[in-house]
């Protein structure tokens, strides 16, 4: 399982701290599958990088910066868009600017849309542990 059992219980609690103005550190909140590993690591070797290992940091920063205060978003929206992005059935998605798990199966959002969560993974910053660095709804028109 992808997201740990206590992974959105850490989510929230790192959310509420910056939120509250308080500095964080990154929590362990889930792990890849060994086929999403795999796939991350196989297209990382022609690129000379470092391979990663499976476990899933989360601090969550930019998510707050961006998801919540610049696009309107609640703490349990990212949460579950975050559950969704990281299930066992996402795809590995990586193009020149980021590795990223796309879920792709439709998700009902709390209004009405059907979107396919997609987690974006930093794979440099607490290497070799690749962070949860932001999470999109695609297919969200109403925010």
């Amino acid at each position: 399982m992808p997201l740990y059992p206590n992974g959105k219980a850490l989510m929230r609690a790192n959310l509420l701290a910056i939120a509250a103005g308080q500095k964080v550190r990154s929590v362990q909140i889930g792990a890849l599958t060994a086929a999403q590993l795999d796939a991350i690591n196989a297209q990382r070797i022609p690129c000379a990088l470092p391979p990663v290992v499976a476990v899933l940091l989360f601090v969550g920063g930019h998510v707050h910066r961006s998801r919540i205060l610049r696009d309107g978003y609640e703490i349990e929206d990212i949460l579950d868009e975050a559950e969704s992005a990281l299930s066992e059935e996402s795809a590995v998605l990586i193009t020149r600017y980021m590795t990223a798990l796309q879920n792709p199966n439709a998700r009902a959002d709390r209004l009405g849309n059907l979107v396919h969560d997609r987690a974006i993974l930093e794979c440099t910053r607490y290497r070799p542990n690749p962070e949860l660095f932001s999470v999109q709804p695609k297919g969200d028109r109403n925010k």
